[in-house]
């Protein structure tokens, strides 16, 4: 008998080509896709994920996700930017709601496998008797960072079928099989902001964000005022409305005093930082310093570090200080391409 495999389908062509390499695996394929948002694109992704199941002769399941996506993922994201931090909710999305709340919805279908268009690997290691993710492939589009909250029992239940492929190797097989998602753009925004206007929706969302208060530098210094610290981000040069020859740079985030922190171009560098929340994917949590590579950000390259364990939470020391070492932002460790794990950026 087939083993059956739910494929989340988002409409484009990632997803598109990971039920298509699935069907021609010979797995018992079905669709299926979440509706989390009332956005005016999430209709079309929909029928656009519907249209490539009824070409490749599948199954397709919607399954409506806004109440728990809110609640997890749209709070999470405004709430943070009150807090002065700055949220990645893609992170959360991925461990919440794709890989709980829709995996669980797959398994209700008969799934035995939850499969996904994400460009990483999955592996087993058979010392440490764990699953284990890696880097895809591409290098340009290893999305291993926003996975690696992903627990051994997620990890077991997961399919990872463009791991190996390059994404112009994925376009090619689409255009070969015709799929209706072949020639279809890259989404780059977050689902829940379709303008990308953060301000606007968080404004719209959360009209206490807007709460003005003095723009400081770190000599103490009143140099303006602000609108909201929540509207502000480490590192951020633009939109400081502060007059002046010498740019500045916010350098810290002060929302227990009101308060947006600007320095010079060297005072946003950091030696080092705590991560908390940490998951371990790929090893058993270590107890002793371990020399990693941590991405900061998704959009950094891996760095040189030591981390520390330090009751429950891990100490980063940069070989080399690291600028706009963003607290909220997902800290991610890396040995080669294996991901060790992650957590969040509490406090420099």
């Amino acid at each position: 008998m087939k083993e059956r495999v739910a494929v989340a389908m988002s409409g484009g062509v990632d997803s598109s080509v990971a039920a298509a390499l699935l069907v021609e695996a010979g797995y018992d394929v079905i669709g299926v896709t979440m509706e989390v948002y009332p956005a005016p694109g999430r209709t079309t992704a929909a029928a656009d994920a519907q249209r490539v199941a009824g070409h490749l002769g599948i199954p397709f399941y919607r399954f409506n996700l806004e109440e728990a996506f809110a609640r997890e993922v749209v709070e999470y994201f405004n709430g943070a930017y009150l807090q002065g931090l700055t949220p990645n909710p893609c992170v959360v999305c991925n461990k919440k709601i794709k890989f709980q709340a829709l995996m669980e919805e797959a398994w209700n279908l008969g799934a035995v496998y939850f499969a996904t268009g994400h460009y990483v690997r999955k592996g087993y290691d058979r010392d440490l008797e764990r699953f284990t993710l890696s880097r895809g492939k591409d290098p340009q589009k290893d999305q291993s960072y926003v996975l690696f909250g992903l627990t051994q029992q997620q990890l077991a239940g997961s399919l990872f079928p463009l791991g190996g492929y390059q994404k112009e190797e994925i376009r090619e097989l689409a255009r070969k099989w015709n799929l209706p998602s072949a020639g279809k753009a890259e989404s780059q925004e977050i689902c829940f902001i379709p303008d990308n206007d953060y301000s606007r929706f968080l404004e719209q969302n959360r009209p206490e964000a807007v709460q003005p208060g003095n723009i400081r530098d770190t000599s103490g210094k009143i140099l303006g005022r602000h609108r909201g610290v929540a509207f502000y981000t480490i590192g951020q040069r633009r939109g400081l409305g502060i007059a002046g020859g010498t740019p500045y740079y916010v350098v810290a985030l002060r929302p227990e005093d009101c308060e947006v922190i600007v320095g010079k171009a060297g005072e946003t560098y950091r030696e080092e930082c705590r991560v908390a929340t940490v998951n371990w994917v790929s090893i058993p949590p270590p107890r002793d310093p371990l020399p990693v590579a941590v991405k900061i950000r998704y959009t950094a390259p891996a760095v040189p570090a030591v981390i520390e364990p330090e009751d429950g939470e891990v100490r980063v020391r940069f070989e080399e200080p690291q600028r706009a070492v963003t607290p909220g932002q997902a800290a991610v460790f890396y040995r080669e391409d294996l991901v060790l794990g992650g957590g969040f950026i509490t406090c420099l």
